[in-house]
């Protein structure tokens, strides 16, 4: 059984395009759930006047992607493969299909990353699977690159974006669920990270592909703010001790570099707002170390494996 989990927030303009494909998908055996975090658009009616087959979970406040997506999974125990999606994605027909026959084809993997492609420019990639770099910063495979061949094999890859990825339910009882203080944004590295420290790879599949109307439900100052902050929760949790010990100037200069770029642009509120969040990252440091001391104790994969996986600044 598969579940597909949508997270929506005022995505009324948007679920049409989304829901319509998952109607035209070729892969049948699958429920579809919306979670909604308290929209107050017309979504619910919409969901319940037009697509009858969907269940549908009402929150009464929004809580997030993480935390919307993590509704919908303990929404489905008997699920044995959770698909996450963006309300703002349209699938390609074969796409379902391609990420349950990668994970058939791949026992290793314990999540699946599809191609997104721009959704009005249907030839550039937004992500071939995510990159973590060793300075802290993560990353899509191929943005903004022409889907001109350099992304059609399948490979692993560090993680998955959560926009459009599948996750073996064996992995997330094991990994744990997304962090939901994260709320949004990096989320979906942090689990991955996470999974890559207990072993679990990530399946990159061409095949699986999905257009994505970027930033339609998000981004501008909100993205700022939550990627300034995530950006440094996800080294302060995730990173194993060897590799920060080895890597920390690197981490701190990256860290400097974007603040400058804030301070350059400081006038303009998602500048502001990137600012906001890293100081709101420092504030949260003694915490995080805190959640560090259960991440770290459980890492079975040797940190050179880790290294290999990660990609110069």
């Amino acid at each position: 059984m598969l579940a597909v989990i949508i997270a929506n927030w005022n995505g009324a303009h948007l679920l049409p395009t989304c829901l319509d494909a998952l109607r035209r998908q070729r892969f049948q055996d699958f429920e579809t759930l919306v979670v909604d975090n308290g929209s107050s658009d017309g979504s619910l009616e919409l969901l319940a006047r037009d697509y009858p087959e969907v269940r549908v979970l009402p929150l009464a406040e929004n809580r997030g992607l993480a935390g919307g997506t993590n509704v919908g999974i303990r929404a489905v125990p008997e699920s044995e493969i959770i698909v996450t999606l963006n309300n703002d994605t349209e699938a390609h027909p074969d796409w379902l299909g391609e990420l349950v026959g990668a994970l058939e084809a791949h026992p290793e993997a314990g999540s699946a990353a599809s191609k997104l492609l721009l959704f009005d420019r249907r030839d550039v990639i937004h992500s071939a699977g995510d990159y973590y770099r060793l300075d802290g910063i993560p990353g899509n495979r191929g943005v903004w690159e022409q889907d001109d061949g350099r992304y059609a094999t399948p490979e692993l890859v560090f993680g998955a974006c959560a926009g459009a990825a599948a996750y073996r339910r064996r992995m997330l009882e094991d990994v744990g669920l997304f962090d939901e203080s994260f709320f949004m944004y990096c989320e979906d590295v942090d689990l991955s990270f996470r999974a890559q420290l207990l072993g679990w790879r990530c399946i990159y599949v061409p095949t699986a592909i999905v257009y994505h109307m970027l930033s339609a439900s998000g981004g501008g100052s909100l993205a700022s703010y939550y990627c300034g902050r995530n950006f440094l929760r996800v080294v302060a949790r995730d990173m194993p001790g060897p590799l920060l010990r080895r890597y920390w100037p690197r981490v701190a200069a990256s860290q400097f570099r974007l603040a400058g770029e804030a301070l350059w642009h400081a006038r303009e509120p998602a500048a502001r707002a990137r600012l906001r969040g890293q100081l709101d990252a420092l504030r949260e440091l003694p915490r995080l170390l805190r959640q560090r001391r259960t991440v770290q104790p459980r890492r079975r994969v040797p940190t050179r494996y880790l290294q290999s996986i990660m990609v110069a600044p």
